[in-house]
């Protein structure tokens, strides 16, 4: 796996350079979370696409400050994949990732030829109990964090590596992560979306439950749903097989 950066941007990549005659699917991590969220998509899907996954500002091995907004984050975003001068890119994001996809959808019309929403919801309320335990113990935080982020039946050692990235994320960016989710909501837009969306649930997701998915589909047009069995929030690491085999059958099928 090639690793780099863009100015302030770090990213992982399947293979360098990018080949201009394929796809280029770009992945983006959840709040408080870094790119090894998605190195099994990365690496399993490198040898029919380019494959990208980056740190958002301030998280990772990026530099600059996390922002509170999915607006800001979606033009980092936007323009790191237009550094990279690719002319078919699919934003593929998780979480707030998706918040972001979403965005760039609805934002940047034209530019992308299609997207992928994994465990993400046209809007995305927090607990207030979430805030309130990030601003007071962040370790507990932490600790609490697998609980409600992966299935029962997920071994937690699949998710350590984000785990690690996330305890080395500051307390104040993976707030800003959330406050930036609280605030998204663009349920009366997603009829604007024309391009193909795969849509992703997970069956034991209590961050957002497959309703929120099934939303997503029930409203953008040219949606495809993919509903992940045995898995919870963070099903690209709890089931990287299967997540990796919809995203390949959906973006060469395009």
């Amino acid at each position: 796996m090639y690793e780099s950066r863009i100015e302030d941007i770090a990213f992982v990549a399947g293979h360098w350079p990018l080949d201009s005659g394929v796809p280029t699917v770009v992945f983006i991590h959840g709040s408080g979370g870094a790119s090894v969220l998605w190195h099994a998509q990365v690496e399993a899907l490198a040898d029919a696409m380019n494959t990208i996954a980056l740190d958002l500002p301030g998280h990772g091995a990026s530099g600059g400050g996390g922002m509170d907004s999915v607006g800001r984050y979606a033009e980092a975003v936007d323009a790191f994949i237009s550094s990279l001068g690719v002319l078919r890119a699919v934003p593929c994001g998780l979480s707030l990732g998706g918040a972001i996809v979403l965005h760039l959808l609805l934002e940047k019309r034209g530019r992308y030829e299609a997207g992928i929403l994994v465990n993400t919801g046209a809007r995305l309320r927090v607990l207030p109990l979430i805030f309130e335990t990030i601003e007071k113990d962040y370790r507990s935080y932490l600790e609490g964090a697998p609980r409600f982020s992966i299935s029962e039946k997920t071994d937690p050692a699949r998710i350590a590596p984000l785990m690690e990235a996330t305890a080395a994320c500051p307390p104040e960016v993976t707030l800003g992560d959330f406050r930036a989710c609280d605030a998204f909501d663009v349920m009366g837009r997603l009829g604007e979306i024309e391009v193909p969306v795969l849509v992703f649930t997970a069956s034991e997701d209590k961050m957002t439950p497959p309703k929120y998915g099934l939303y997503l589909a029930d409203h953008i047009e040219r949606s495809t749903l993919v509903n992940i069995e045995d898995a919870g929030h963070l099903s690209p690491m709890e089931q990287p097989e299967a997540v990796s085999r919809a995203i390949r059958d959906f973006v060469l099928g395009l």
